[in-house]
């Protein structure tokens, strides 16, 4: 990580800068929020995730009172877009996590209710198209995206479109789930994506997915915690989503613990730690902010973007 672009801030340090900011969350809220064995609690809330809505908030803030000149430049109301948010980071870092206790915060502050969250599972290729391109081994590397439809989507958003529609993902299914499961987008105050890959800067077009995010946020770790974090969710779901009869990876239900962990070491390496070294990672510092995660998944760090 390039450290002069970002200034540092300890977890007691970027606690301080939850102001005022109320706690607004309660241990059953932790309850619905919480990925698989992660975790958070009401301390993380109140040390990392309510400093970072606050500054969300003044950005907001910010963003607004600059369309509101610049409907005044033009002497005209200025019809106010989303606020786009990203979040980043590897398979089991606990990106989707950071990014619903997020969308939860900021849902309750007075000024803009209405938060929706979208994750990039969904503009995946369908499993059969993945196929038709050789790519369904490598599900989550950057070229097995539909970026076009995802650009097309963000497009929408900023342009201010009343109603815009996402595709949603299973995982249980391991597939696109079919257009009547899309979720609706209407003109949210704040929308965040969230995805693997939203920072990556796309092959063939001069136009990122980036492009579209007012901030962007980073999720971040040593790829041996993460590693270790990956295999104890296999465990998890093998004990768990695995056993269901529509589940896709069924076929690892019956695995011994030994045969499991040598299987999840195998996935790990063949496709996510490659996703993340060769694709993720290398998007780190074109973050806003980067949330570093220790050994025991809770941030120890927060860094800021100086410019």
């Amino acid at each position: 990580m390039n450290s002069a672009l970002y200034e540092t801030f300890t977890r007691d340090e970027w606690r301080a800068r939850r102001a005022a900011t109320p706690l607004t969350l309660d241990a059953d809220d932790l309850d619905e929020l919480r990925g698989l064995n992660e975790a958070l609690d009401l301390d993380e809330v109140e040390s990392v995730y309510l400093p970072l809505s606050r500054l969300v908030n003044l950005h907001v803030a910010a963003v607004r009172s600059r369309q509101d000149a610049t409907g005044a430049f033009l002497d005209r109301e200025h019809v106010r877009v989303p606020y786009v948010i990203g979040v980043a980071g590897s398979v089991a870092v606990g990106k989707s996590t950071t990014a619903r206790v997020l969308r939860a915060l900021l849902a309750r502050w007075p000024d803009h209710p209405r938060v929706d969250l979208v994750t990039t599972d969904g503009f995946l290729y369908p499993n059969d198209e993945l196929e038709k391109r050789g790519l369904l081994g490598r599900k989550g590397f950057p070229e097995s995206y539909d970026v076009r439809r995802l650009l097309q989507f963000l497009r929408d958003v900023k342009s201010g479109v009343e109603e815009t529609r996402a595709p949603t993902y299973s995982h249980l299914t391991y597939d696109v789930l079919p257009p009547e499961d899309d979720i609706v987008v209407r003109s949210p105050d704040i929308l965040i994506v969230e995805g693997l890959n939203v920072l990556q800067v796309s092959r063939g077009t001069t136009t990122f997915v980036s492009d579209f995010f007012d901030l962007s946020i980073y999720v971040d770790a040593d790829v041996e915690d993460v590693r270790r974090w990956y295999v104890e969710r296999f465990h998890t779901l093998r004990r768990t989503v695995f056993t269901r009869p529509d589940s896709y990876f069924q076929r690892y239900a019956e695995l011994t613990d030994d045969e499991a962990t040598e299987t999840a070491l195998q996935i790990w390496k063949d496709i996510n730690e490659r996703n993340l070294v060769a694709n993720i990672e290398p998007t780190r510092d074109r973050a806003d902010v980067i949330l570093r995660k220790g050994a025991d998944h809770h941030v120890d760090d927060v860094r800021l973007r100086r410019i």
